[in-house]
């Protein structure tokens, strides 16, 4: 396998209010904070870091994130105190902070059995761990990319024994539970997606808006392990694929729903 490229920022925002939505609904739901610092656990671009800022003015805002490309944009952007280069797997703060939060990040690494809990555990008493993660792979947009991957290239990748690195709420809920007060939901987005939308000029052939949609995030693995012509030939047949599953709409736009599951754990404080 090949070394896994950098993220591109430019790629990653086109959509920028769709993908901000679920963070700043996450958002909502966190409760009063005792004490400490707040944490872009996964903070990318810094897309969400403003309305972190904004919410706790009073507060160091960390940003943790693997991607220096993605971290230099998060930096620009004023909201951060410190943006860290660290992997979210390993991670560790220096002192537990009052929210850990994570936005469209965490269904990037696996075990979760064991991941989640660890973060839960390094959060201040009385302090929130907020998880929200796509829980797409059962739809066309993610189960096309598997599927002609392993018929096109077998000899690079095999899904036989893959598993959702996402669960299901039901399992996150038995996990976590016994760890504290525990607010969990899922959410299906009806995105309306349109050339514009994709950073798509009049005339460019720019593919399907769902495969732009896809390109900076769940298709990136795949042609990272493709040479061009390679890439070529699977992206055509994406579009190809997605067309006939995303329809175009008597507007011009094509509908795309998008499937989002959300943690919101409070842990005990300390007793009096």
């Amino acid at each position: 396998m090949s070394a896994r490229k950098d993220w591109n920022p430019g790629i990653h925002a086109r959509f920028r209010g769709l993908r901000l939505r679920p963070a700043l609904d996450l958002l909502a739901q966190v409760q009063r904070l005792p004490d400490g610092d707040v944490v872009d656990l996964g903070c990318g671009s810094g897309a969400v870091g403003p309305a972190l800022a904004a919410l706790y003015p009073d507060r160091r805002l960390i940003g943790i994130d693997a991607s220096p490309a993605m971290l230099a944009e998060a930096a620009a952007t004023g909201a951060y105190r410190q943006c860290l280069a660290e992997d979210a797997a390993v991670w560790e703060p220096a002192s537990p902070p009052a929210l850990i939060f994570s936005n469209a990040a965490l269904h990037w690494l696996g075990d979760h059995d064991r991941l989640l809990p660890r973060l839960a555990s390094r959060v201040a008493p009385g302090g929130t761990l907020a998880v929200q993660m796509p829980r797409q792979y059962n739809a066309p947009s993610h189960r096309f990319l598997r599927d002609f991957a392993t018929e096109m290239f077998p000899d690079r990748f095999d899904f036989v024994d893959w598993h959702p690195p996402v669960r299901t709420p039901l399992d996150y809920y038995r996990l976590l539970a016994p760890l504290g007060q525990l607010n969990i939901w899922e959410t299906d987005y009806i995105q309306r997606l349109t050339p514009e939308g994709a950073g798509v000029g009049a005339g460019e052939g720019a593919g399907h808006p769902v495969r732009r949609f896809t390109e900076g995030t769940a298709l990136r693995p795949f042609l990272d392990r493709l040479s061009a012509v390679e890439a070529d030939a699977f992206v055509a047949r994406y579009d190809e694929a997605l067309a006939a599953a995303y329809p175009v709409e008597h507007d011009g736009a094509v509908l795309f729903p998008f499937r989002r599951v959300f943690i919101v754990l409070q842990l005990p404080a300390l007793p009096v």
